[in-house]
């Protein structure tokens, strides 16, 4: 039986095993045939979205394979709007709305509300926070 899934990331790219064990979960899902429609990124998990993340050469680039996997599967990145902006994550429409010179938010992401996340609770089979 295949089902729905959304995944929320609260913790940061680096630094802690939360964001790449739910990574690891977020492929395995997608490879046993259940559908994994978004994945939402709150608190300090929206550090996953940003650009100028450089990981050290021996390390896996987390915020490169997030955004293989949405390419590959289809899969919704998001990160939390106002969660974001209070950590310096911002997207380029954030960043024309408050006069900023530039951006940091990575390909395949984008920012949404606390609204779009209660839809997609509503919507999924099952949801799993990280």
């Amino acid at each position: 039986m295949s089902l729905s899934y959304v995944l929320v990331v609260n913790g940061p790219v680096y630094g802690r095993q939360s964001s790449l064990t739910a990574y690891r979960f977020a492929k395995a899902l997608i490879e046993k045939g259940h559908t994994l429609t978004r994945v939402f990124f709150y608190q300090d998990g929206v550090s996953n979205a940003s650009s100028l993340t450089v990981p050290a050469n021996d390390e896996f680039d987390l915020v490169a394979a997030w955004q293989s996997l949405s390419k590959e599967s289809g899969v919704e990145l998001e990160t939390c709007v106002a969660a974001a902006l209070r950590r310096g994550q911002v997207s380029e429409e954030e960043a024309k709305q408050h006069a900023l010179t530039s951006s940091n938010m990575a390909d395949s992401f984008s920012q949404a509300g606390l609204g779009a996340l209660s839809e997609a609770l509503l919507t999924a089979d099952r949801v799993i926070q990280f």
